[in-house]
C-alpha cells in the first residue's frame, strides 16, 4: 500500500476511494451507538463508504478506529459473524472487540499502517487511557499550528 508522505488520514482515505471508485465519509458516531459500546463502524454500500468513528476519545485513538475500519474495507471483509451479505445489502460492521477473524486483521492492519507511517503506536496502555478519556466524557481540543 502507498501510504501518503506525510501521513495523513484525509490523503489516505482519498487513495483507499479511488481505488474503490467510491468516496468515504467520515463522521462521528451517533451518541446511542457510543453508547453501547461500539468505537467504529463502517456502512458501506455500492456507492459510498461511510465509517463512523467515537468522537469522545483521544485523537490518537480517533485516528487508530478509523484505520481500523479502513482495515475491513481494504480486507474486504463483508459481514459480522461470518454471515454472507447479498449483493445489493450494505455491509455494516461494528467495532466492539477484537475477537473474531476479521477483527483482528482490521487490527493488525491499523496496527501496520501505523508503524509504516511513522505514527505513534496505540498500545494497551493508550488504548485504556483511550477508553477512560472516552467513558468520563473527555473531548481533547486540537489546536492548529
Amino acid at each position: 500500500m502507498d501510504l501518503p508522505h506525510p501521513f495523513s488520514l484525509d490523503a489516505l482515505c482519498g487513495r483507499i476511494a479511488e481505488q474503490r471508485g467510491r468516496p468515504i465519509r467520515l463522521h462521528p458516531l451517533p451518541k446511542e451507538a457510543a453508547e453501547s459500546g461500539v468505537c467504529g463502524l463502517w456502512v458501506g454500500t455500492t456507492s459510498i463508504d461511510y465509517v463512523f468513528y467515537e468522537a469522545q476519545t483521544s485523537p490518537l485513538h480517533r485516528e487508530h478506529i478509523v484505520l481500523h475500519e479502513l482495515g475491513h474495507i481494504l480486507f474486504g471483509h463483508n459481514s459480522l459473524e461470518g454471515e454472507e451479505s447479498g449483493a445489493q445489502a450494505p455491509v455494516i460492521l461494528g467495532r466492539t472487540n477484537y475477537t473474531n477473524r476479521q477483527e483482528q486483521e482490521a487490527e493488525m492492519l491499523a496496527s501496520l499502517i501505523r508503524t509504516s507511517a511513522g505514527l505513534p503506536p496505540v498500545d494497551e496502555a493508550a488504548g485504556t487511557l483511550a477508553r477512560l478519556e472516552s467513558a468520563m466524557g473527555y473531548r481533547r481540543v486540537q489546536h492548529g499550528g
